[in-house]
């Protein structure tokens, strides 16, 4: 397939026009129907220049949107108000470093780099003792060094459950899914013949 960049013409798509009784050759993409809810173009159909025209003297983009809605993308702060995930204030929690931890985002590039290197060390340490990778996980999810006991492994396992626990937190149901994953790599790890000795 062969680009004009200028004009939009990508020539030799082996596609026909979409509209309906057109039998020119396809070499303009136009946006298809959106899904409800999705925001984004849709599918892609393919048109003839003639065809392609028409559509976008007809295409509107706030068709089925409110007076409200319309103002809101038009704002010239649309799209500001949302956080990205790297960069909201909680990016980067369970991993280290997090991008609002440095100031200069070289420190952060060079921080990010020296936690990779860590992680490195940490799956060969792993597998040096023969720990798998869904039990070097739960090691993680604990905070347990790879030489923890039995007992460390239960001391551990209390002080998490208490930490993360609605009854034990003040009703804080906020950490339900970090607690499914301690009890997970507490079990997981009690089964194992290192804390089985």
């Amino acid at each position: 397939m062969k680009h004009d960049r200028f004009h939009g013409r990508v020539q030799g798509t082996g596609q026909l026009c979409a509209v309906p009784g057109c039998n020119e050759p396809g070499e303009f993409r136009a946006p298809g129907v959106r899904a409800p809810g999705f925001d984004g173009p849709g599918d892609y159909r393919w048109m003839c220049l003639e065809h392609v025209r028409a559509f976008n003297a007809g295409y509107d983009f706030f068709k089925g949107m409110t007076p409200e809605e319309i103002m809101a993308a038009q704002s010239p702060l649309a799209g500001w108000a949302t956080e990205t995930r790297a960069f909201r204030p909680t990016a980067g929690i369970d991993q280290a470093p997090r991008w609002n931890d440095f100031s200069d985002p070289l420190e952060a590039i060079a921080g990010r780099a020296k936690a990779r290197r860590a992680d490195a060390l940490h799956r060969q340490e792993a597998a040096r003792r023969g720990i798998g990778p869904e039990e070097r996980k739960a090691y993680d999810v604990m905070g347990l060094g790879f030489d923890a006991d039995r007992k460390a492994l239960r001391t551990r396992y209390s002080e998490l459950v208490r930490r993360f626990h609605p009854d034990k937190n003040g009703g804080d149901r906020a950490y339900e899914s970090r607690l499914q994953a301690v009890v997970e790599a507490y079990n997981l790890l009690r089964a194992t013949p290192a804390f089985n000795v």
